[in-house]
């Protein structure tokens, strides 16, 4: 399959009832494991570059590493994708680069630290939408702030989305998918104390009610990883010294898409499980150096995650159920 507007996954997602998985990439053994566990599964497929990940593996060898993803895995539909740019010209770049989809953060300023004013947010957002749409390219764009600081994005507090503001800023905007701001937080400190069902720590009731107000909205959850435990604890019995440290549970990740998120950005959780391996193998192998012997444990460990998001979300298994479009297709929907 030749790479698809995001658009197309998510709607196909909100046909079909269930979420997608976005997962960051950052070197080749990350790509390998993620394209590895959607091919096992059969899983459409995005796949993201952030800020932080351009500046470690340079734009060019990035956007390369991405696409061998697509030549490798010709039936699978994947979407490459901006993580939160933080302006225009950032999206410009990642659209002469081939990107399908761009992220305009216009919650935080251009330093992605400092929170907008909404009428700022719009602007900026506009101003992307216009530019990519042109080209047939997927816009998600954010409305309320995160928590925590991720490859130097964030503006460490959290400012729940106003579910209110949600049909002005779509209708002004043009945007083809929304982060929503319930509570998460970039990161591995995602909360202090684990969430329990009785006593939820995100603001579910706010994807309800934008959900109710804008059924055909795509939401995305961002700083969604699920912190798994048993990571935690693999790398502090090899020399690691990680606090208590929770995240989202796969059981709120499953309740907001039931209530129409259709995208769900995990990263940590990869870092996680990678971090995880690479300690155990040298602690286990202290005579080893060649970074093929230790990166391969940490590679598998990454498509064990993977596949588990792509069949607790839902979208394993969807990958051919849909024929694909391209950008060129796209350019009609706007």
């Amino acid at each position: 399959m030749p790479l698809v507007p995001m658009k197309q996954i998510l709607d196909e997602a909100a046909k079909g009832h269930y979420g997608v998985p976005h997962f960051n990439v950052n070197n080749m053994e990350q790509a390998q494991a993620i394209m590895r566990g959607a091919s096992e599964v059969k899983s459409p497929v995005i796949i993201a570059a952030s800020r932080g990940a351009l500046k470690y593996s340079d734009l060019v060898f990035l956007k390369n590493i991405m696409m061998a993803c697509v030549e490798k895995y010709p039936d699978l539909p994947i979407a490459v994708h901006l993580d939160h740019g933080n302006n225009l010209e950032s999206a410009k770049t990642a659209i002469s680069l081939g990107f399908t989809s761009v992220m305009i953060d216009g919650s935080l300023k251009e330093d992605g630290k400092t929170p907008t004013t909404y009428e700022e947010n719009v602007k900026v957002t506009r101003e992307v939408v216009e530019y990519a749409h042109k080209f047939g390219v997927t816009v998600e764009g954010e409305l309320g702030t995160l928590g925590g600081i991720e490859d130097g994005v964030g503006s460490g507090q959290v400012q729940l989305t106003d579910p209110n503001q949600v049909q002005d800023f779509l209708a002004k905007t043009g945007v083809d998918a929304l982060a929503v701001a319930i509570g998460t937080s970039h990161g591995v400190y995602k909360f202090k104390i684990k969430p329990d069902p009785d006593k939820n720590l995100l603001a579910m009731d706010v994807i309800k009610q934008i959900h109710k107000l804008c059924p055909n909205l795509h939401m995305v959850m961002h700083g969604s990883s699920s912190v798994p435990q048993e990571y935690i604890d693999e790398i502090n019995q090899y020399g690691g010294k990680i606090p208590p440290a929770f995240g989202v549970p796969l059981w709120a990740i499953k309740e907001g898409i039931a209530a129409g998120v259709r995208k769900i950005n995990v990263d940590t959780d990869l870092r996680l499980a990678a971090t995880a391996a690479i300690r155990k193998f040298l602690a286990q192998n202290p005579d080893k150096f060649d970074p093929r012997e230790y990166l391969t444990p940490a590679r598998d460990a990454m498509v064990k995650v993977v596949k588990e998001r792509y069949i607790a979300f839902g979208s394993a298994g969807h990958a051919q159920d849909y024929k694909p479009i391209t950008l060129e297709d796209a350019k009609k929907f706007y």
